[in-house]
C-alpha cells in the first residue's frame, strides 16, 4: 500500500472518529443536560403527553397525579389542595411556573428518566408501551397533616414531625400556603407571589427565625456530655448577670439563687443557661451544634434550594459559632444572631428522643415502578452521633420536668409522658409580640414522635400558642 493511500486512509479514519465523538456526545454523554435545557421544548412537548407518576401519602392516599385531558395532554391535580403545598410542591410544563419541593426532587423517578435506556425500556418501547413515571410513596400522615394546618390557621408558621428512630417525616405543615392546582391561572400566581406572609415560601425548611429557650436544649446536651455539668449541678439565676459586659434579663426580670440546671430548664431561667453557655465556649457549643445539624443545609430528600441553613447569621449570611461577632452567652440561650429552620428544631427533639443518634430525615419511603415493583426504599440511615446514650437520658429527663412542672405545662396529654420545651423570641420590644416555638417527642420513655412548632408575630409566649399546636399533632399521631 503506498503513503497517500495511507495518509488518505488515516484522514478517513480520523473523520470517522471526530464524527462518532460529536454525535457521542449529544446522544449520550450530553444527553441529560440536553434534556434539561430550558431552551429545548421539545422535552416540554414531550412531557404534556406523558402520564407524570403519582405521589402518594403513607396511608396510600393520593397527593398529586396527572389527569389525561383532550387531545391526550396531561395536566398535574393536586386532589388535596392547600395541604400538602410545602412538602409536594409542584410541576408544571410552563417554564414560568416551573417546579418545587417533591415534585422537583424526584422529577427522574416521577418521569420516568431513571429508568430511560434500561433494557425494561427498550423492550417497552419496541413493544409500542407508552413511558411511565414511577410512584413516589411518601412517609407522610394526612390525618396529622390536616391536624397541623388546622392549628396553624391564621397565623405564620410551620410545623415538622419526624420518626425519631427512622427519620422518617410524617408532617410538613406551612402557613399561609396556597392551592398547587391554582398556578395554572395567571391571575392566581399573580395573587399569591404579592400576598402577605409569603405562601410560596416553605416555612418548616426556609427562612428562619430565632429558636430562643428551645435552644436550651442544644446547650444542656453539650454541658452534660461534655462532662462540664450534671443535671443536678447549680448555677446562680440571679437577674441581671452580665453577658459578654451587657446585663442579661430572666423572664419578667425573675431572680432565682443558686438551682440545678433540671429547674432552670423546666423554668427556663436565660441567666443560668447563658453562663453555662460562657463556661462550656464557643468552640464546644460549635462541635455540639454542628453534630445536630445546624451550619449546613438539610440533608432532606428536598430541593437544595428551598433549604436554610440553620445557625447565627450576619449581614444575610451563615457564620461559624466560633466568630468573633458572636456572643456565645446569648446564642446559648437561642438568642444573639441565630437563625433557624423547624426542620432543624425537630431534628434537635428527635436526636434526644432516640438516644443521641440522630437520622437522616426523609420524605420518601419507596418509589415503585409502573409493574408494581420497587425499585427503591429510603430506610433509616444514621447521619451523625450528637452524645452518648446517658447523656441522652439526663436531656429527656429534663425535658420531661418542662411538662410536667415548668413552663410547657399546656403540652401534657392525659396517658402520655411528653418531654418538650417552649421559646419565645420577643421580635416587637415592649409591644409583647413574638416568635414562639415548642419542641417534644413522645411518649418520653419510648418515643414515637418529635415534633417542631412555630408561630410568627404572636401576642404571647411558646407555652400559651405552640405548645398547643404541637400537642395537637401528637396526639393524632399516636392513635
Amino acid at each position: 500500500m503506498n503513503r497517500p493511500i495511507i495518509r488518505l486512509y488515516g484522514l478517513v479514519a480520523l473523520l470517522f472518529a471526530l464524527l462518532l465523538a460529536f454525535t457521542s456526545r449529544w446522544a449520550v454523554f450530553d444527553s441529560s443536560s440536553l434534556r434539561h435545557n430550558a431552551l429545548n421544548k421539545r422535552v416540554l412537548l414531550e412531557q404534556e403527553r406523558f402520564d407524570r407518576g403519582p405521589i402518594l401519602a403513607a396511608n396510600g392516599a393520593t397527593l398529586a397525579r396527572s389527569v389525561r385531558g383532550s387531545e391526550g395532554i396531561y395536566q398535574r391535580s393536586y386532589p388535596m389542595g392547600e395541604q400538602f403545598a410545602g412538602a409536594v410542591g409542584y410541576a408544571f410544563t410552563n417554564p414560568d411556573i416551573g417546579s418545587t419541593g417533591i415534585e422537583r426532587y424526584r422529577n427522574d423517578d416521577l418521569s420516568g428518566e431513571t429508568n430511560r435506556g434500561d433494557l425494561q425500556s427498550v423492550l417497552d418501547q419496541l413493544q409500542g408501551k407508552q413511558q411511565q413515571g414511577d410512584r413516589v410513596l411518601t412517609t407522610l400522615d394526612p390525618a396529622a397533616q390536616r391536624v397541623a394546618n388546622e392549628q396553624l390557621a391564621g397565623h405564620e408558621g410551620a410545623v415538622v414531625a419526624l420518626e425519631p428512630r427512622s427519620g422518617a417525616v410524617t408532617v410538613m405543615a406551612s402557613s399561609p400556603s396556597y392551592d398547587p392546582n391554582g398556578l395554572r391561572s395567571s391571575s392566581y400566581r399573580a395573587h399569591i407571589e404579592h400576598a402577605s406572609g409569603n405562601p410560596l415560601v416553605n416555612r418548616a425548611t426556609q427562612f428562619g427565625y430565632a429558636p430562643g429557650s428551645t435552644f436550651k436544649v442544644v446547650t444542656a446536651t453539650a454541658a452534660i456530655d461534655s462532662g462540664a455539668y450534671t443535671p443536678e449541678a447549680t448555677v446562680s439565676g440571679r437577674n441581671d448577670v452580665l453577658i459578654s459586659g451587657v446585663p442579661l434579663q430572666n423572664d419578667n426580670n425573675e431572680s432565682f439563687g443558686q438551682i440545678p440546671l433540671t429547674e432552670a430548664l423546666a423554668h427556663s431561667v436565660n441567666t443560668v443557661w447563658a453562663q453555662v453557655a460562657e463556661h462550656l465556649g464557643k468552640g464546644t457549643l460549635a462541635r455540639y451544634m454542628a453534630r445536630f445539624g445546624f451550619g449546613h443545609k438539610p440533608r432532606l430528600d428536598y430541593p437544595a434550594e428551598q433549604m436554610s441553613t440553620s445557625g447565627p447569621y450576619l449581614n444575610g449570611r451563615v457564620i461559624a459559632p466560633t466568630s468573633r461577632f458572636v456572643d456565645v452567652g446569648r446564642m446559648g440561650i437561642g438568642q444573639d444572631k441565630l437563625e433557624v429552620t423547624p426542620l432543624q428544631m425537630a431534628e434537635v427533639a428527635a436526636a434526644v428522643a432516640n438516644q443521641g443518634r440522630l437520622m437522616t430525615p426523609h420524605l420518601t419511603g419507596r418509589i415503585v415502578d409502573s409493574e408494581g415493583r420497587t425499585v427503591t426504599t429510603v430506610g433509616p440511615h444514621l447521619q451523625s452521633v450528637v452524645m452518648k446514650p446517658s447523656t441522652a437520658d439526663a436531656v429527656r429527663g429534663m425535658m420531661e420536668a418542662v411538662v410536667k412542672e415548668g413552663t410547657g405545662t399546656s403540652a401534657q396529654i392525659p396517658g402520655i409522658q411528653v418531654a418538650g420545651k417552649t421559646g419565645t423570641a420577643e421580635t416587637q420590644i415592649g409591644a409583647a409580640i413574638n416568635n414562639v416555638w415548642f419542641i417534644a417527642f413522645a411518649p418520653a420513655s419510648n418515643p414515637r414522635v418529635a415534633i417542631a412548632a412555630t408561630l410568627r408575630g404572636v401576642p404571647g409566649q411558646g407555652a400559651a400558642f405552640a405548645a398547643p399546636v404541637a400537642r395537637a399533632v401528637i396526639e393524632r399521631l399516636l392513635r
